[in-house]
Formats: structure tokens, C-alpha cells, sequence
């Protein structure tokens, strides 16, 4: 979902025999409608929009309000847009959709997205017998959605220029959603293609001065590797972060002292921390939360965030017993879903302790943290950092079951690796992209404006890296 304010310049484009209004709109740091390069972003709302029934084979719903799609009863909706106009090449197309704001319009599942090649359908004409294929590339999915609320698919891949472009969309779910159509106004379907500038214009070079987010989890312990990788944080600026389990066995204000202080100790102001399994061995993490002080966020939760950049950074707690549950609906759930609403910050990290998906052979995959997971999925979230594996690895971007979603997914890492006793793979899980077990190291993250690149340093001696590049939804 957008996450700022837009200027606005109202212009009509008649091209082909086909309308569509633009909204002309500066880009970050850009003059309003001038004749200087740089980003401008035009909205085209949608030249025809309807769904079919199964049930109702013959029935046209072209001037329905809504649009539903639906898996049972079946029903599919279609889009199509005229772009016309565009002055540069286009570096960022997003779908925008709207709930109804009326009961039954919210669902569990907002729908499967996909390009179509048939553009000569008409709106008062298609019904269930006749409805355009869907013949094109998958291009996104929407989880969850609630009444009244504005979703988007990032289709930069299928909107490359001026021309028609077509959208079918479809839900396995029961619980079927409905989104407003251009026939409601203000909250129509909307088509937001950002472009660069002037063709061969070159993208903005990310800053070496843009802020880094630099950590491991699974860290102090005696005998440990944590000393290795401490030496690795004395050379890299930034934010440190720890994904839990950061002073063993237990936790406590002994082995904080004992362990932790004389290594990653050494970097305590300026890190933002998370309790793992082992700080709870002491009742109720007081040595966690003695040692860090207010840095570790309120005691009891252990829950918090804060914005480097044009990014908002969420630390959770995944220690669900000790918090109340991380079902939907509890505490930590309901604010971590009114912390992302309240961010202005286009790019999001979480990181915790407990991974969602992990290939791990001592630790399997934590479905408890899934409806946090979901939660920053609905919100457009990049990345998810967490430990408790002594380990690497690296997923692919996925929705929240686990599928591979290039378009809204988010990238998960597990970075336990910060000095505890290597553990080794079990079944490989869909999805992961890198894997290392016998090398202790720190993920790296710099935080650019529109993207992120990722890095894993090693220790001295060390060969295994990783790294790579990926823009923010």
C-alpha cells in the first residue's frame, strides 16, 4: 500500500478510442508537473472492469459496484487499462485495489493475480461463457484483506510502456473478496506507473552513507565463536541487531556478564537486541532485560520498532507463551499490525528469533510466529531475519505459506551463526536458496532508499560468503 501523500494534476488522455484518467504525481524530491528529468508517476484507473459467476453463466456484472473472486462459488474478476502517454522509461507499475467497505468484503485470501492478452473484451458484454483466458504470467498475490483497505500487486514486470493491459484474478478461498470497480468513484482500481525520467536516464546510485543493519543471533556462550564475529562488528558501522539466544545456557545476568559483555558486549550501545528460548531459562528474562536496559523494549513484551532511513525496523519477541500468544488477535499481533499501519517508511525489516521456515535439523519450522509473518505480509514487509538454528540460510521471497512470490514476498533469512555450536540440515525446504553450517559470521544489511542489499561476512579464515540486491515493494 502507498505509504505517502500524493500530488495530484488531473489530465485526460484519449488514445485508441480509449479513456483513462492521469493523475499526474511528483516523485520523491522532485518539482510538481515540471519540464525537469526525473520521476513522475501517472494513475490510470481502469477502461473496463467486471466478474463472472459460475453459477449465473449468462449474466453480465459490468455495472456492478463490486468486483468479486470468489472459489466457492466460483467467481473471477477482470481489469483492463489503457496507458498511454508515459515520457520515460518505467521503473516501478502497481496494481492498487480497495475492499468494499461493506460486511462479507473482507476475506482470508485477496486474490491470485494474473496478466491476460485478451484486451477486446467488452464490460457490459463478457459473462462466465465467454470470459477473457487467463493465459498470462502470475504476477502476485494478496493475503488477507480487510473491509475497506487499499492492497497492490507490483506488476513492473508486465507494465513495461504505453499500450492495454489486462488482469484476471482468482481465489481458491471460500471466503471470496470483493473489490470496489470504477464505478465507485474515489476507490476504483487504480494502475500507478512510476517512470525514471527521460529513456536511458540512470537509476539514482544507492549512498555508501545509507544506514546498515549488522547482527547474528545464537551468539555468547564459553568457548564459543562469538569472539570471532564480535571482531567482524568492530569494523562495520551501524545498528547492531541479535536474533535471540544471545548469552547461554541460561540467560542470565552472570552469563550476560561472563559471555556476552566481553565480546558483542563491547558494541551493547549502539544495538538493538531480541530475547531468544535461553534468555527465558531465567524467569521472565530479567537478565535480558537487566542487561540491555530500555534498548530491549518494555519487560513483559519485549516488543518494539524504530526507523533507520526509509525503513522501519520491527523487533518482535517470538517467545509467544511469555507474551500472551502470537495468534492473530493477540497482544503482540494486534501491535504489530497498528505499528505498520502508523509507518510512513516505504521498506520494511522484522527479525526475530523463532524462524517460520528453516531447513534446520534441530529446530523444525515455527508455525507459531505465522500469524506475525502474515501481519507484515498484509503490510508489504521486505525482509525477515531470525536465529535459534546455528546456521545460515536463505529463502527466496514467499508469501506466508511458503510459496514462492517474487512479486510481494518477503525474503527470510536464519542467521544463527553468531558464535554457538554449528547444528547441521535436515530436509531442504521449498524455497531456500543458500545454505552453510561450519562458518560463524554477521549479516550485513544495507538499507538504500527503494532497496536493500544483504551481505554475509565471515570469520577471519573463512571463504563462504553471500550476498545480493533486491528493490522494496
Amino acid at each position: 500500500m502507498s505509504k505517502g501523500g500524493v500530488a495530484v494534476a488531473a489530465a485526460v488522455i484519449v488514445a485508441a478510442a480509449v479513456v483513462a484518467v492521469a493523475v499526474l504525481v511528483s516523485g520523491r524530491g522532485e518539482g510538481r508537473g515540471d519540464a525537469s528529468p526525473g520521476p513522475a508517476t501517472v494513475t490510470f484507473t481502469p477502461v473496463a472492469d467486471t466478474y463472472v459467476d459460475k453459477r449465473t453463466p449468462a449474466t453480465n456484472y459490468g455495472t456492478s459496484p463490486l468486483l468479486g473472486a470468489d472459489g466457492s462459488p466460483v467467481k473471477r474478476m477482470f481489469l483492463r487499462f489503457g496507458v498511454s502517454g508515459l515520457t520515460g522509461t518505467v521503473s516501478s507499475a502497481r496494481l492498487r485495489v480497495h475492499t468494499g467497505d461493506v460486511p462479507g468484503s473482507g476475506s482470508d485470501d485477496g486474490g491470485t493475480f494474473r496478466s491476460t492478452s485478451d484486451h477486446t473484451w467488452s464490460e457490459t458484454g463478457v459473462t462466465w461463457r465467454n470470459q477473457p483466458a487467463l493465459d498470462g504470467a502470475a504476477l502476485g498475490s494478496i493475503g488477507a484483506v480487510r473491509r475497506g483497505e487499499w492492497y497492490e500487486i507490483d506488476v513492473t514486470s508486465y507494465v513495461r510502456g504505453d499500450g492495454a493491459f489486462g488482469f484476471g484474478v482468482t481465489s481458491a478461498s471460500g471466503n471470496g473478496v470483493d473489490y470496489d470497480s470504477r464505478e465507485s468513484g474515489a476507490t476504483a482500481p487504480q494502475l500507478v506507473v512510476t517512470t525514471g525520467g527521460p529513456s536511458g536516464t540512470p537509476a539514482p546510485t544507492p549512498s555508501t552513507d545509507d544506514p546498515v543493519l549488522v547482527g547474528a543471533g545464537d551468539i555468547a556462550t564459553s568457548g564459543s565463536g562469538d569472539g570471532a564475529t564480535a571482531k567482524l562488528l568492530d569494523d562495520i558501522p551501524g545498528t547492531v541487531f541479535t536474533t535471540g539466544d544471545d548469552a547461554y545456557p541460561d540467560g542470565s545476568a552472570d552469563d550476560f556478564a561472563d559471555f556476552y559483555a566481553p565480546t558483542w558486549g563491547r558494541h551493547k550501545a549502539r544495538t538493538r537486541p531480541v530475547p531468544g528460548n535461553h534468555e527465558y531459562r531465567t524467569t521472565g528474562a530479567a537478565g535480558y532485560f537487566g542487561y540491555f536496559g530500555p534498548a530491549a523494549g518494555e519487560p513483559g513484551k519485549g516488543y518494539y520498532s524504530y526507523d533507520l532511513g526509509d525503513w522501519h525496523v520491527v523487533a518482535l519477541n517470538s517467545n509467544c507463551s511469555e507474551v500472551g500468544g502470537c495468534d492473530a488477535g493477540s497482544p503482540q499481533e494486534q501491535w504489530l499490525r497498528s505499528d505498520l499501519a502508523a509507518s510512513a517508511k516505504p521498506c520494511t525489516i522484522a527479525y526475530w528469533h523463532h524462524p517460520r521456515f528453516t531447513s534446520g535439523a534441530n529446530h523444525a519450522p515455527d508455525r507459531s510466529v505465522g500469524p506475525l509473518v502474515r501481519a507484515l505480509y498484509d503490510n508489504d514487509a521486505e525482509v525477515v531475519v531470525t536465529g535459534h538454528n546455528h546456521q545460515y540460510e536463505r529463502f527466496a521471497p514467499m508469501n506466508p505459506r511458503g510459496g514462492l512470490d517474487e512479486a510481494r514476498g518477503i525474503r527470510h533469512f536464519v542467521v544463527g551463526t553468531g558464535g554457538a555450536t554449528f547444528y547441521g540440515f535436515g530436509t531442504i525446504q521449498p524455497n531456500s536458496e543458500v545454505r552453510d553450517s561450519d562458518t560463524f559470521g554477521v549479516l550485513k544489511l544495507t538499507l538504500h532508499p527503494g532497496s536493500y542489499t544483504w551481505e554475509f561476512v565471515p570469520q577471519a579464515g573463512k571463504t563462504f560468503t553471500d550476498d545480493g540486491t533486491t528493490s522494496c515493494h
